[in-house]
């Protein structure tokens, strides 16, 4: 099993890749991450949410269909790393995937917010996405690490 990652937008920058790296290197079973970009819409605003939402649905059929989804939003909850980790940990323990789901610049509508089981602000504060992904790596590790009671996370 390993956390699957669905976002809107291009690969990863290359300013990003280093960051991403440096914990993916780290990451084992079931806490390593499969990124799988989607593409951003042509459209803009509500036309551009809703073709996008489509495409992030779209990945959460089929197999992928009782899978514990995450979504990263600015007006989800606000979380600290040890209520992550048992966030990520429980669905795993209870042999479920985890999708985490990175938006695009108009976010996601209704539907998306509707099938997430969980919706999670990193902050109050908005970042550009490429930042967004170095973060949740370095987030996914943490909770790892807090996870196997590892001393990575002091308190």
């Amino acid at each position: 099993m390993t956390l699957r990652v669905l976002m809107v937008g291009r690969k990863h920058e290359s300013w990003v890749v280093e960051g991403i790296e440096r914990y993916e290197k780290r990451l084992a079973k079931p806490f390593d991450l499969a990124w799988q970009p989607l593409p951003h819409s042509a459209k803009s605003g509500d036309a551009a949410r809703s073709d996008e939402s489509d495409a992030i649905l779209g990945k959460l059929t089929g197999k992928n269909a009782k899978d514990f989804v995450v979504l990263l939003d600015e007006r989800g909850r606000n979380i600290d790393s040890p209520t992550l980790a048992t966030t990520l940990r429980g669905p795993l323990d209870r042999g479920r995937s985890v999708t985490l789901v990175i938006g695009g610049a108009y976010g996601v509508d209704d539907r998306v917010h509707a099938r997430a089981d969980f919706v999670w602000s990193l902050s109050k504060l908005v970042f550009p996405h490429q930042l967004v992904r170095l973060i949740l790596a370095e987030q996914v590790y943490r909770a790892q690490e807090i996870a196997a009671g590892r001393p990575y996370h002091h308190v």
